[in-house]
């Protein structure tokens, strides 16, 4: 195209927005508007499927809760966990909400509550949690980032924007003024990272945390006071509590041991008198407003000691009767023989948690502590006691993600400290009845005692490795803990536990509807699979799931799904691939479908089944690296196969991630690179072809003309980007002239009917004017913008009616926020004439990966959301389900 002839497209272009629509792109830019009321995405699983840090019970009302995962969401339920919805507001940013570290509510007004997330926001409800508003910024800057959640060290760094020095770790309320609020500083809670040894016994300090402080507001949170009388300048707070018999009289747990006030938080003193170690790991609390007894109860910091050829342990829990003044220990028989545990497992993880804590390793210890102590103490985290009874305490620790070791994953009291059972069990040690003599002489259950969902093989399986990562408990007693990937509750004291996450449409069916609260990476969506009613869905972490029958379930517009890659074993005992990037499916056989994995197990491995996916194998190793194999290779997208010849296969592969998993800079493969990928064997043996392509180009997309296979496009998402044609499947690739102010190309679509090209463009930081959805009707001649956004990440046309056009509109950074006002969904229904805003439902709405009209039903829409699971959603009033 000629720069003349640009010129004059722009121009006819700039007219037809002024005509049709620039009032509503302004209004979008600088306004936050309602998406359609009557258009709502309905989450339908699986439910969580990713950790879920932190749980919160209402204080009063045992049909509420609220869960804070950690893939950016959060969400509440009030009706007793039937059903979960998202606490964000899906017609805002993205930002509010998004890591939520604690959630209280007033004692005097149900619905009055607030909660903070790791930016140190505060946000206030007046509806019990149904809907939230930011209200204050305790402290510090946004500073943008570029970091990798891949890194371990991805969670203290944050993932796409941090601030310093604001992360705060507690909020509590005064019980008998809800005026009275207190905030902790620091990241006490961070299990993954901030692990205590001989050498840190205080912990580990992070310089986006704040330390040595709290604040205190008398003003339900409009104003707060820094305090920081009594405290070490490094003190991170884990837990606050106000006395209810006199709210001047405060305890709180913090690194530096039990600190106490006397004058309502203004000012501290170092408490603690009985705590063997003073370095609380949590703290809890009973009363009774009729007797006016109040009980505080604490779990210790366990302090190993060398002792030759073992260790001893010190720790364990602790109560006062006097508001903290002096403690009293009912550790009782917590304590536990490692000799008489006949578990490989455990004997790992205790040398583990020994080689951390003395400053050596694992093979170390094994080298030093020949003999197992015959009584020791794990590193417990969480405490809880039942509201109802002072005496049913419960203690946990998390074996995947600190430094601690030992059975179950629960140990519970119901005497007041004097016995304690293990009542959290699963996995082949339960599940075998192992060391049966030593528990029945500790009067504990054996077996397994907990019901997973989609899970249950794979964690009957696992060495009880998982760990939990969270425990309350509700005013009716009700305990919820969260093992690997699911939320887990139980009515009886820990006798047994049920998954509150999903639905089974009938016993042992294994296929799920989700309850609305999901924690799923949702990633690629194939729904043209050779087969009507299965569509294929990608995840991070959790495989690859078919849609299935609703066997008879009442709600017809739900969606019931089966996982068919993943937490499985095959008939060798290995586990699937974890992250799927794309899927294909081969245009003659619909029970031969192949996947590309970026991350966990098989990663850079293509797989493939010919069965469905009942067995696959891995028939080609594309890409490799020296590092731990959990962590992310090269993203894949795009895998296409020729309808014509099924042997000639495609796919791209992604330098510039913008909606992976990961973000920051690849690493350095040993294997493969980046670009455009073929093969000609059926997937056995592949190719970079990147002959044509600018220097340092990342391919996002690739897509193949729908008449003439052997012509593709490739959209190149870097800052030098662009669109990009290839004749000779892939051999030579041709830039194509765009309108010049497009740097990055992040998707390209072709209409199957009208063979209109679609490409959506611009960047997280980048010009607004570069971003939008810009059509060319004439094989790229000329082009037209039709939606007009800063950061748009794809767009696509019904296959039923090109008119009809879906498009997500991706936030961008925390410090941009102010330049684009609406991030979500779009459609449009009369080809791009005009468009609404339809993010009702979405739990992160400025992060949607893929978005599809159905390729069968014109009144159906899909979805999947960066770390929220899938979504659907019914046009026209339709009220029935989405299968035909």
């Amino acid at each position: 195209m000629k720069k003349t002839t640009l010129f004059l497209v722009l121009g006819c272009l700039t007219m037809t927005l002024q005509a049709q629509t620039k009032d509503f792109f302004q209004q979008i830019k600088t306004e936050k508007i309602a998406s359609d009321p009557s258009i709502e995405w309905k989450n339908f699983g699986p439910g969580m499927s990713g950790y879920c840090e932190e749980f919160w019970n209402h204080p009063t009302d045992a049909n509420v809760m609220f869960m804070g995962p950690d893939m950016h969401v959060s969400y509440g339920t009030w009706d007793n966990g039937k059903s979960w919805h998202s606490l964000k507001d899906h017609d805002g940013l993205g930002h509010d909400m998004k890591r939520v570290l604690d959630i209280e509510f007033s004692l005097q007004n149900p619905d009055y509550g607030m909660a903070i997330d790791w930016n140190g926001w505060v946000f206030e409800t007046l509806d019990r949690g149904r809907s939230w508003k930011k209200t204050t910024e305790l402290g510090g800057s946004h500073k943008d980032v570029n970091i990798d959640p891949n890194d371990p060290k991805s969670f203290e760094k944050g993932w796409y924007y941090e601030q310093e020095g604001t992360r705060l770790s507690e909020l509590a309320v005064d019980p008998t003024d809800d005026n009275i609020w207190y905030a902790g500083a620091g990241d006490f809670w961070n299990v993954k990272s901030n692990h205590r040894s001989a050498a840190n016994p205080n912990g580990i300090f992070f310089k986006y945390a704040a330390y040595g402080c709290i604040y205190k507001s008398t003003d339900k949170g409009r104003t707060w006071k820094k305090i920081t009388k009594g405290l070490h300048e490094k003190t991170d707070v884990g837990k606050i509590i106000v006395n209810p018999k006199n709210h001047r009289y405060i305890v709180m747990a913090t690194n530096f041991g039990l600190m106490r006030s006397t004058d309502g938080g203004l000012s501290w003193k170092k408490g603690g008198k009985g705590l063997p170690n003073n370095l609380p790991r949590d703290l809890s609390s009973y009363y009774d407003p009729k007797t006016n007894e109040f009980v505080l109860y604490l779990v210790d910091q366990t302090v190993y000691e060398d002792k030759g050829n073992t260790v001893s342990a010190k720790g364990g829990v602790f109560k006062s009767t006097d508001g903290g003044k002096s403690w009293k220990d009912i550790t009782g028989n917590l304590y536990f023989d490692m000799t008489a545990l006949h578990s490989n497992a455990e004997v790992d993880r205790f040398h583990k948690t020994m080689g951390y804590w003395f400053g050596t390793s694992k093979s170390e210890s094994k080298k030093k502590f020949t003999a197992l102590p015959t009584k020791t103490l794990p590193v417990f985290n969480r405490l809880v006691v039942n509201p109802l009874n002072k005496d049913e305490i419960y203690v946990s620790y998390n074996r995947k993600h600190d430094f601690t070791f030992g059975p179950g994953d629960v140990w519970r009291s119901l005497d007041g400290g004097k016995t304690w059972i293990t009542c959290a069990r699963y996995g082949p040690y339960w599940k075998g009845n192992k060391d049966l003599d030593y528990w029945k002489s500790r009067n504990n259950p054996t077996g397994t005692n907990i019901e997973f969902a989609h899970l249950q093989t794979y964690m009957d399986g696992t060495a009880g490795s998982s760990g939990n990562r969270m425990m309350s408990i509700a005013p009716n007693g009700n305990l919820y803990i969260g093992i690997d990937q699911q939320t887990l509750r139980s009515t009886d004291k820990g006798m047994t536990w049920q998954q509150i996450d999903d639905y089974e449409t009938s016993p042992g069916s294994n296929k799920w509807i989700g309850r609305g609260g999901s924690n799923l990476p949702g990633r690629f969506m194939l729904l043209e699979t050779g087969i009507k009613n299965r569509r294929l869905l990608c995840s991070g972490e959790h495989g690859l799931w078919q849609t299935t029958d609703l066997e008879g379930w009442p709600d017809k517009q739900a969606v019931a799904v089966q996982q068919i890659e993943g937490q499985v074993h095959d008939h060798s005992g290995n586990h699937g691939a974890h992250s799927i990037s794309t899927v294909a499916v081969h245009p003659q056989d619909p029970n031969t479908i192949f996947i590309l994995s970026w991350r966990q197990e098989h990663r850079g491995k293509l797989r493939k089944t010919t069965d469905g996916g009942k067995t696959w194998a891995n028939i080609a190793t594309i890409f490799e690296a020296d590092n731990n194999s959990w962590q992310g290779l090269a993203p894949q997208n795009s895998l296409l196969i020729d309808p014509n010849n099924p042997d000639t296969m495609y796919f791209c592969s992604t330098s510039r991630k913008i909606s992976e998993i990961g973000g920051g800079k690849p690493e350095k493969l040993t294997k493969g690179g980046y670009g455009f990928y073929r093969s000609f064997d059926g997937g056995h043996t592949w190719e970079l072809s990147n002959t044509g392509f600018h220097k340092n180009a990342s391919v996002r997309r690739i897509i193949m003309h729908p008449d003439q296979p052997e012509t593709l496009y490739a959209a190149l998402n870097d800052k030098n980007g662009g669109l990009y044609m290839s004749r000779d499947k892939g051999s030579n690739w041709e830039k194509m002239a765009i309108p010049s102010i497009i740097n990055s190309v992040n998707n390209v679509f072709i209409d199957r009917n009208t063979k209109d090209i679609l490409i959506s463009t611009g960047q997280r930081s980048g010009t607004y004017e570069e971003g939008g959805v810009w059509r060319s009707s004439d094989e790229g001649e000329t082009w037209q913008q039709i939606f007009k956004a800063p950061f748009v990440w794809q767009a696509e046309t019904s296959p039923l009616d090109p008119k009809l056009i879906v498009l997500s509109a991706a936030g961008q950074q925390v410090s941009m926020s102010g330049k684009f006002m609406n991030p979500g969904i779009y459609l449009s229904t009369n080809g791009g004439k005009s468009w609404k805003k339809i993010n009702k439902g979405l739990g992160q709405p400025d992060k949607i990966v893929d978005v599809k009209p159905d390729p069968y039903n014109k009144d159906v829409l899909w979805c999947a959301g960066w770390g929220s699971g899938w979504f659907i959603s019914y046009l026209n009033g339709n009220t029935g389900g989405w299968a035909q």
